[in-house]
């Protein structure tokens, strides 16, 4: 008889309000094993996950520990059962060295032993050597690189030898080579007998890793199996790529600023704290070229986007008609023709659409801002007849049109797109898609493009970059995407 899964997961929901989280998931990780947990932002991965380890306290279900079931228990007594969790963001003690925060992970829960003994920090330098931090040990966490910050994380979630490690997006803020190092320790974890559930929305680096996957979206699963079954099926590509790739590129011969584009990014590297978000990323656009830079969440397209704007801080050069943006605030790069629609919308939800619209183009006159206004809702018509409406009432797809108009109210010479179909309906999508293509055919509008779906992507590019793990990793027209790239995106 075939011993237990290590863990269990049945029929596990939570809901927040009206809004369903996860909705009836399962499955199971045994031990020695790694299940990668997939699926876009927002389609209840972490929540799944906190919903495990009794962060979030699930509304029904099953969570099975070694046979044990634990589903509504708090996370310490969880925790305590064999259950260790690898969180995104190192959370040390600042003031103890790595040593110190190791050995901290491996008291007991008494306070009749709140102070440790010879043996406790030989343990706990042997966890340091099997994570790669001996050389480190006597530091402190604020002198450390981003990927040791990592590997205590790691050190500190296996100090009691649980049963059951639960490792939450591993790769976020690592270089490739870090990448490949982290993956190299997850690997041995799971071949020392660990049970190991490991969420992430980079498909390609859990695929690398995982013995099986679990898909999901909008809270439910929709795919499992092998990482060669699951890639390969229908519902997990039309959630990442959308459906049948389709191109209609200008070439770049056609573009008469060749010379001196009108964008230019040179070895941009940008750092939140000691994670590296941006390495060596370097691109041009010409004006009134259409380019798309394509790549899964997490690949740093917002953050080259929130670069060139001026709003966070980069080594490298940005030059807008070989004049170099360093130095300028935000605003004046906005006041100056390069706009950004921002993947969050970031509407003034309690004003009306007309009055969001009307702070787009405050800068302008009366009568060039009442044409302005016109020639937007020949754009989007249904914005014409929701003028008078709040823009919190809108639907996610109104509001994600509005968005974009309010930033074609500042009249920019280019325009820069974040993921503007994140989370809309087919229907939404194609009237989004039909404005890109009037403004292509009637404006000399510059337009840089950041998106996750490339069948979106591609019709509207003169040009495609792909960003991965932080780097431009290809670069082309949209039909050589489709030959050389496409099928292997995922």
């Amino acid at each position: 008889m075939n011993a237990p899964a290590m863990l269990e997961v049945s029929g596990l929901t939570k809901r927040f309000g009206g809004l369903v989280a996860v909705k009836d998931i399962g499955f199971t990780v045994n031990s020695g094993e790694i299940l990668g947990l997939i699926g876009p932002n927002g389609s209840g991965k972490s929540t799944a996950m906190k919903a495990i380890v009794g962060i979030e306290k699930p509304n029904a279900g099953s969570v099975r520990i070694d046979g044990v079931e634990v589903a509504g228990w708090p996370s310490h007594r969880i925790a305590r059962l064999g259950v260790g969790m690898v969180f995104q963001h190192s959370r040390p003690l600042h003031r103890q060295t790595v040593l110190e925060n190791i050995t901290l992970a491996l008291l007991p829960d008494s306070l009749l032993h709140l102070f440790h003994d010879r043996t406790t920090e030989e343990r706990a330098r042997r966890i340091a050597e099997r994570v790669g931090l001996t050389p480190v040990l006597e530091r402190l966490p604020a002198t450390l690189p981003f990927a040791d910050l990592r590997r205590m994380e790691v050190a500190k979630a296996i100090a009691r030898d649980p049963k059951v490690v639960l490792v939450d997006e591993p790769f976020a803020g690592l270089t490739s080579k870090e990448t490949e190092t982290f993956a190299g320790l997850i690997r041995e974890l799971r071949d020392s007998g660990h049970a190991i559930l490991l969420v992430d929305h980079n498909v390609k680096s859990v695929a690398a890793l995982a013995d099986r996957v679990f898909a999901m979206y909008v809270g439910e699963r929709i795919a499992e199996g092998t990482v060669e079954e699951v890639m390969r099926d229908e519902t997990v590509r039309r959630v990442y790529l959308g459906g049948k790739l389709e191109t209609a590129a200008r070439k770049e011969a056609a573009f008469a600023d060749r010379d001196t584009p009108f964008l230019r990014v040179e070895k941009l590297n940008v750092f939140y704290g000691k994670a590296q978000a941006l390495e060596d990323v370097s691109l041009h656009v010409h004006k009134g070229e259409f380019v798309s830079v394509v790549g899964l969440n997490g690949a740093g397209k917002t953050t080259l986007f929130n670069a060139i704007s001026g709003m966070v801080p980069y080594s490298g050069e940005i030059y807008r008609e070989g004049r170099p943006l360093a130095g300028q605030s935000a605003a004046a790069i906005a006041r100056g023709g390069i706009v950004q629609s921002p993947e969050g919308r970031d509407l003034f939800t309690d004003m009306s659409v007309r009055e969001n619209l009307d702070m787009g183009g405050q800068h302008l006159d009366a009568a060039t801002a009442k044409e302005r206004i016109e020639w937007l809702f020949s754009l989007f018509p249904i914005l014409k007849t929701r003028q008078k409406q709040s823009a919190g009432t809108l639907s996610g797809g109104e509001q994600q049109m509005l968005t974009i108009a309010r930033s074609l109210m500042m009249n920019p010479d280019m325009l820069i797109l974040d993921e503007p179909t994140l989370g809309l309906a087919p229907v939404i999508l194609e009237q989004i898609s039909k404005a890109l293509e009037k403004l292509r055919q009637t404006t000399p509008i510059t337009v840089l493009l950041g998106e996750q779906n490339v069948t979106f992507a591609l019709p509207h590019a003169d040009r495609v970059y792909v960003l991965e793990h932080s780097r431009i990793v290809w670069e082309g027209e949209p039909g050589r995407f489709a030959a050389e790239i496409g099928a292997d995106y995922l």
